[in-house]
């Protein structure tokens, strides 16, 4: 199987194209802990797949580390829309289907800054879902072996539970980003942020993403994180946030409630994998 690894921000992933080679007898799903593997596979927080849209210019299926699929992935988007530049129409407006809707890529390929418009955040508890009465979830206290946490809940086309503390780096975010991951509250699991306040417009965030554990960024994460920063009055709505691999721009419009995020992405290298 020929694949390309793509990184947006240390937040990796295998690529295979599914227009050029036929992988109708390959289950991927069942493959993906194989792959992703670190040490037994090539090494990804999860995979990216190209297959013909009838909607858009093209569509992008996401899989988990795990094998599950999300809805959708911010940073694995970037690097989607950096694969089919590069390989098919050198568009600086790329259209692409997903699970949580058309997403419309645009990018910069000079400076090698893609900006994905995100569309509107979820914010009524049964859409996300979370399992929360009343209207919108914030700073909701919530209970986690020795700890409690205050968590505002925000889709982005998969669900996050954004968590404000005062310092990221002194979180245990395998521990309890494990166990909020599969809480009774979060129905389809969830992504959580642990998210630091530097200043109204940049805030530091750590993530442990649902399906893939702790990565070095998240795309969704990093909009929910400003879109909860804005809702909870610990932000403005255009922030940089800074994640372990690097920065990403995110501006929430207060005119059409749609927010972009803007970063780099970066072909490492292609190959080819023996199953």
């Amino acid at each position: 199987m020929n694949f390309v690894k793509l990184e947006g921000l240390g937040n990796d992933f295998i690529l295979f194209d599914a227009l050029k080679d036929d992988l109708s007898a390959v289950d991927l799903a069942k493959l993906a802990p194989k792959l992703c593997d670190r040490h037994f596979g090539i090494g990804a927080d999860g995979l990216l797949i190209v297959k013909k849209s009838d909607k858009a210019d093209f569509y992008m299926q996401v899989i988990n580390a795990d094998g599950s699929e999300p809805q959708m992935c911010g940073n694995g988007i970037r690097c989607f829309a950096r694969y089919v530049y590069e390989n098919y129409e050198k568009k600086s407006v790329i259209s692409v289907e997903t699970l949580a809707g058309i997403m419309l890529p645009v990018l910069d390929p000079q400076n090698n800054i893609i900006e994905v418009d995100m569309g509107e955040p979820v914010l009524e508890p049964a859409k996300i879902p979370v399992n929360f009465t009343g209207g919108r979830m914030l700073n909701n206290p919530v209970r986690v072996l020795d700890r409690t946490f205050e968590i505002t809940a925000v889709s982005m086309g998969n669900p996050h539970g954004v968590i404000f503390v005062e310092d990221v780096s002194a979180v245990t975010v395998d521990l309890y980003g494990a166990e909020l991951e599969k809480h009774a509250l979060f129905p389809e699991k969830a992504n959580i942020e642990f998210v630091q306040v530097l200043s109204k417009d940049k805030l530091r965030m750590r993530v442990w993403e649902r399906g893939a554990g702790e990565t070095l960024a998240c795309g969704t994460g990093a909009c929910a994180s400003v879109a909860a920063g804005v809702l909870t009055g610990r932000a403005g709505r255009e922030a940089t946030v800074h994640l372990a691999g690097g920065d990403l721009t995110i501006d929430w419009d207060e005119d059409d409630n749609h927010i972009s995020l803007a970063g780099p992405a970066f072909q490492v290298f292609k190959g080819e994998i023996l199953l």
